[in-house]
C-alpha cells in the first residue's frame, strides 16, 4: 500500500467507517454496549450521513416519521419530537447529532477523514487503513456504513465546464446556493428530482425540468399531526416495533394480503383512493393489494389510476403526455408534495429527454437536440447515485491474500446476508450490497445488532478472524436473484439494479424477500454457531 511507512498507526478494537444511521448507531454499539475501543471517521464536516450531504429544498424522508427513527432506546424515541408525518432533513440531521450528543460519540468521530485504503494483515488478523488525512489506524475489526446513496452520479455532457452559472448534485449541495429568481435546470426527476421541483418552482424565474422517465408518483400527504396520534406512538411502542421487525417493508403498516382481481372494480377503486388520500408511496404499493410489485395485470390497475390522476390534475396535453408513465409501476415507489400540479405553474416547463437529448452544454444553459437553448442560472444534477457499491470501490480495500474489493466485485457487488463477503475477514458492512429493501432504519439496527452480537462472539472466544465461505455468498446471491425475479422490479430500469449508471452491470442489489424472514435467517445463522462462516482461531495469528 503507498502512504508513508513511517507514520504512527493508531490502535483500536473498531473501526467505523461512516457517521450516518448506520455508523453512529454501530459506534455507540461496539463503544458503550461493547466496552471496545472504537473511532468513526466520515468525510463529511459534520454527522449525518445522507442528511448531511442532502440539504437541497425539499429534503423529505419517505418513511414516516414514527418508523424513522432508532428503537433501540425507548426513552430517545419518546423524546423525539417528529411533529408532521414525514420529516425534513434539518429535522433528521438535528436528531442525529443529538444521538450523537446523548451517548457521548462525538469525541470518537473524525470528521472530513476520508477512508483511502485499508488492507488486511493474514499474519495478525488486523486491519490498516488509511486516510486522505494521513492518519493511520490498525483495527481488528473494519465496519463500513458507507450509506446506499452516497457515491454522486454526475452526468457527462459536454461542455459542463463551461457552463458560467452554477452546476450542483443534490447529494452535495452547497449551503450558499440561492434559488431565488433564478433560472433553474433540474435535470432528473426521481425522488430527489420530484422533491426539489415541487420545492423549487414557488421562488424559481423560472424552472425547467430534464426528464428522463416519467414518474409514477403518489401524494405524500405530508401534515401536521394530532396530539394524540403523536402520543399514541409513544404509547404503543413496543406494538409498533414488533410490527415493523415482524413485517416486509418496515414502514410501520399491515401489508396487504387481499389480490387485486379478488375484489371489484369498485371496491379497488375506493382502496386506490384512500390510499392517494392517505399518503405515502409504499403504503399505496404495499398496503392496498399484495400483488401489485408481482402481477402483471395487477401492477397495470394501479398504474392505470396513477395515470388517471396525472390525466386529472395537469392541464397542458402535451405537458400531460410527456409526464405520463406507460411501462411498468415497478420502482421505488414515489411519493410527492404536489408535483404534477406543479407542471401547472406558468414558469414551469418540462423537456423530454427521451424525445429530445441534451447534446451539449454551453456557458448559457443547456442545448437540447431540437437546437433549443435552455437558458440557466443553475443546473441541478438530481441523478442519484451509484449506489450500493459506489463508495466501496472508489476506495482500494484489500482482503486476504491481496485480494481487492474492485476484483472480488468484477461481475457486481456480492456477500453473504448483506453484510460480509468472503476473501475480507472481520470486515462487515452495513447495508452492504443484498441486504433487506426496506425503511432503513429497521434494517440498519437489525444488521447492527446482529454486526455486534457476532464481534462479541469473535471477541470473548479463541476465534481470531471470520468470514463467510464463497460457496455461501454464491447461494446468498442467488437467493437473491430468485426472489427479485418473482417480482416485477428486475423489468425497470431502476438503480435498484444499478441501471442508472452508464456502463454498469445490471445485477441483483438487495434482498427482496422482507425484514421478517432477513431477521430469522440472520437468527438462524448465529444461534448455529456461523455455519456458513470460516473461524479462524486466534492461536494461529501473531500479534501485530
Amino acid at each position: 500500500m503507498d502512504g508513508v511507512a513511517s507514520a504512527p498507526a493508531r490502535q483500536l478494537d473498531a473501526l467505523v467507517v461512516g457517521a450516518g444511521f448506520g455508523g453512529i448507531h454501530m459506534l455507540h454499539k461496539l463503544r458503550n454496549e461493547l466496552g471496545l475501543d472504537a473511532v468513526a471517521l466520515d468525510k463529511a464536516g459534520g454527522v449525518g450521513g445522507t442528511w448531511y450531504w442532502n440539504k437541497y429544498p425539499g429534503a423529505l424522508s419517505d418513511s414516516e416519521g414514527f418508523v424513522y427513527q432508532y428503537s433501540f432506546d425507548k426513552e430517545l424515541y419518546k423524546q423525539t419530537p417528529w411533529t408532521t408525518k414525514f420529516v425534513t432533513q434539518p429535522e433528521i440531521l438535528a436528531y442525529l447529532n443529538g444521538v450523537v450528543d446523548r451517548y457521548d460519540l462525538r469525541d470518537h468521530i473524525l470528521l472530513e477523514t476520508g477512508m483511502t485504503e485499508a488492507a488486511f494483515d493474514e499474519t495478525s488478523g488486523t486491519w490498516t487503513v488509511r486516510t486522505d488525512q494521513g492518519t493511520i489506524f490498525q483495527c481488528r475489526f473494519l465496519v463500513t456504513g458507507l450509506g446506499l446513496l452516497s457515491a454522486t452520479n454526475v452526468p457527462d455532457f459536454p461542455g459542463m465546464e463551461r457552463f458560467e452559472g452554477r452546476l450542483v448534485h443534490t447529494g452535495a449541495w452547497p449551503e450558499d446556493l440561492d434559488l431565488i429568481g433564478k433560472r433553474v435546470g433540474v435535470i432528473g426527476n426521481g425522488s430527489t428530482g420530484n422533491q426539489v421541483i415541487t420545492a423549487t418552482a414557488p421562488v424559481a424565474a423560472h424552472l425547467t425540468s430534464f426528464q428522463r422517465t416519467p414518474q409514477y408518483s403518489v401524494p405524500a400527504g405530508n401534515r401536521t399531526l394530532p396530539a394524540e396520534t403523536i402520543q399514541a406512538a409513544h404509547d404503543n411502542f413496543d406494538a409498533t416495533w414488533d410490527q415493523v421487525r415482524n413485517s416486509n417493508v418496515a414502514m410501520g403498516f399491515v401489508e396487504s394480503t387481499v389480490e387485486t382481481f379478488s375484489v371489484s372494480a369498485e371496491e379497488r377503486e375506493r382502496v386506490y383512493q384512500r390510499a392517494w388520500d392517505e399518503g405515502g408511496g409504499f403504503r399505496f404499493m404495499f398496503e392496498t393489494f399484495c400483488d401489485i410489485a408481482t402481477d402483471p395485470a395487477a401492477n397495470e390497475e394501479a398504474a392505470k389510476f396513477i395515470r388517471g390522476k396525472i390525466a386529472e390534475i395537469v392541464e397542458d396535453p402535451e405537458t400531460r403526455r410527456k409526464l405520463t408513465p406507460t411501462d411498468l409501476y415497478a420502482r421505488r415507489p414515489l411519493c410527492d408534495s404536489g408535483y404534477y400540479e406543479t407542471f401547472n405553474w406558468p414558469n414551469v416547463s418540462l423537456v423530454s429527454l427521451k424525445e429530445t437529448p441534451i447534446t451539449e452544454v454551453t456557458a448559457e444553459g443547456i442545448v437540447t437536440a431540437d437546437g433549443t437553448l435552455h437558458e440557466l442560472d443553475v443546473i441541478v444534477c438530481a441523478t442519484g447515485f451509484d449506489a450500493v457499491d459506489g463508495n466501496y470501490l472508489r476506495a482500494d480495500i484489500q482482503g486476504r491474500q491481496v485480494l481487492s474489493l474492485r476484483e472480488h466485485w468484477n461481475d457486481g457487488p456480492t456477500s453473504y446476508l448483506g453484510m460480509a463477503t468472503s476473501g475480507f475477514p472481520n470486515m462487515f458492512m452495513i447495508l452492504g450490497p443484498n441486504g433487506p429493501f426496506t425503511n432503513l432504519p429497521p434494517s440498519i439496527e437489525t444488521q447492527v445488532d446482529w454486526i455486534g452480537d457476532t464481534i462479541r462472539h469473535v471477541s470473548d472466544g479463541d476465534v481470531g478472524w471470520i468470514e463467510p465461505t464463497p460457496e455461501a455468498e454464491s447461494r446468498w446471491t442467488e437467493v437473491c436473484a430468485e426472489i427479485a425475479d418473482q417480482t416485477l422490479f428486475p423489468q425497470a430500469a431502476s438503480w435498484i439494479f444499478g441501471a442508472n449508471i452508464p456502463g454498469k452491470k445490471r445485477t441483483v442489489m438487495f434482498y427482496l424477500g422482507g425484514l421478517k424472514e432477513y431477521r430469522t435467517l440472520l437468527a438462524e445463522e448465529s444461534s448455529a454457531g456461523y455455519p456458513a462462516f470460516t473461524l479462524t482461531k486466534a492461536t494461529t495469528l501473531t500479534p501485530a
